[in-house]
């Protein structure tokens, strides 16, 4: 298990994700359900993979993979709040984690380009 910022508040994300996801299931809600249950919880499968990068530019890689799947996510959790699956308390939580998530990414990935020179 990681202890650091970025992977436990992608983990706990990708839990928040997935509970969504049942509750979405439960209520017969099916394809817009499997979309962001792949990408909300690829987020922190990609920063894990990174951890183990072969090198820097596959570590930055594997994070700009997990920033699209954030960016991707978000876009589901907007459509589920305009579709009335899920209420605005919802949306805002999980799209604030959402965008915090895709800021750290940011970050990282910055950081590591700078490294690089």
């Amino acid at each position: 298990m990681r202890n650091d910022k970025l992977s436990i508040q992608s983990m706990d994300f990708a839990v928040s994700i997935i509970n969504l996801v049942k509750c979405l299931k439960e209520n017969k809600e099916h394809i817009i359900s499997n979309q962001i249950g792949r990408s909300g919880t690829s987020i922190g499968a990609n920063i894990r993979e990174a951890q183990y990068a072969h090198g820097k530019a596959d570590f930055i890689a594997k994070l700009q993979i997990a920033l699209k799947e954030a960016n991707e996510t978000g876009y589901w959790l907007e459509l589920l709040f305009k579709t009335n699956y899920i209420n605005e308390k919802q949306y805002k939580e999980l799209d604030a984690v959402c965008t915090g998530l895709r800021a750290m990414l940011i970050a990282s990935i910055n950081t590591a380009k700078e490294n690089m020179k």
